[in-house]
């Protein structure tokens, strides 16, 4: 039978601590500087304003569009294609006017100006820039939420220690899969703080498997006199083969989302591609080594 870990396998993960640690610290501050400096590109749902898609039947040019718009006092819109070369999508992020009669003027416009091929408008969304802002605290507040909520549980079912390197894990996906979107310029809406939270959930799902079989292994009196060092080794070879497949599959089917799903998900797809990714990695390497680092540094103290 074909196995991709072979049982057995003894992969000295803690040695390497100082590489993860390393690769990760830059990571996330090369994301941090990322979101700082270019912020994100806030999708209807945050920054408030009118969204349009309109599908043509003859593929429009969208200078034209945007000329059209600006005849009518749309200068700042944002202006792209959406799907495929006949889908445009038509974003007024503010606008002082009636976002109903915002919505009427394109719609009249964009009829009047392509007048020798059909012209369908497939969705409208508005959202006022109040709500817009009051979507973005709440969706920043279910993220700070959730953290504290992963701590809470970890330290109550495990020890603090636990908490924190899975806590630490946690913070390290998320900042690293908003620095991506922010570099890549991806439009962050409330499918994105979804599929953020799923990544939270995700990653969390591996970090406790790990954790727990830790537990399992300090708790036998056969490994009791096992270091620290041996006992975080053993858990993750014997959980690896676990997190490889189920990290694998569950990435194919969002790889496939990716590629095939179309453009009104491939923000989400590219989030969850991400976010797992990175997950996978800071479940196996980033929290059991800080575990192991806080540990080793409390019984140092207290020896001395």
């Amino acid at each position: 039978m074909f196995e991709i870990i072979k049982p057995g396998t003894r992969i000295d993960f803690l040695s390497y601590t100082k590489y993860y640690f390393t690769v990760s610290i830059i990571l996330t501050l090369i994301g941090v500087a990322v979101i700082m400096t270019k912020g994100f590109n806030y999708g209807i749902d945050f920054a408030g304003g009118t969204v349009i898609q309109a599908e043509f039947e003859q593929e429009p040019n969208l200078d034209d569009v945007r000329k059209a718009m600006n005849e009518i006092g749309m200068g700042e819109a944002v202006i792209q294609n959406f799907g495929d070369a006949h889908d445009v999508l038509i974003r007024i992020e503010k606008s002082e006017r009636q976002l109903d009669e915002v919505s009427n003027d394109i719609k009249n416009t964009l009829v009047q100006t392509f007048s020798d091929g059909k012209v369908d408008i497939v969705r409208v969304e508005q959202v006022g820039p109040q709500v817009g802002e009051q979507l973005k605290t709440k969706a920043i507040y279910a993220v700070i939420y959730a953290l504290i909520g992963m701590l809470i549980y970890i330290a109550l079912r495990f020890k603090l220690v636990f908490a924190v390197g899975a806590v630490v894990s946690l913070f390290h996906d998320v900042i690293i899969t908003l620095g991506i979107f922010s570099l890549m310029g991806k439009e962050i809406n409330l499918t994105i703080v979804a599929a953020l939270l799923t990544i939270v959930g995700y990653s969390i799902n591996d970090t406790v498997i790990v954790f727990d079989r830790v537990r399992e292994k300090m708790k036998t009196e056969a490994d009791s006199s096992m270091s620290l060092k041996t006992v975080l080794n053993i858990s993750l070879n014997e959980t690896l083969s676990r997190t490889v497949l189920t990290s694998g599959t569950t990435l194919l089917a969002v790889l496939a989302l990716f590629i095939f799903g179309g453009e009104v998900i491939h923000g989400f797809a590219l989030a969850l591609l991400v976010g797992i990714g990175f997950g996978t990695y800071s479940s196996i390497c980033v929290a059991a080594a800080l575990v192991y680092v806080i540990m080793n540094k409390k019984e140092a103290k207290a020896i001395a």
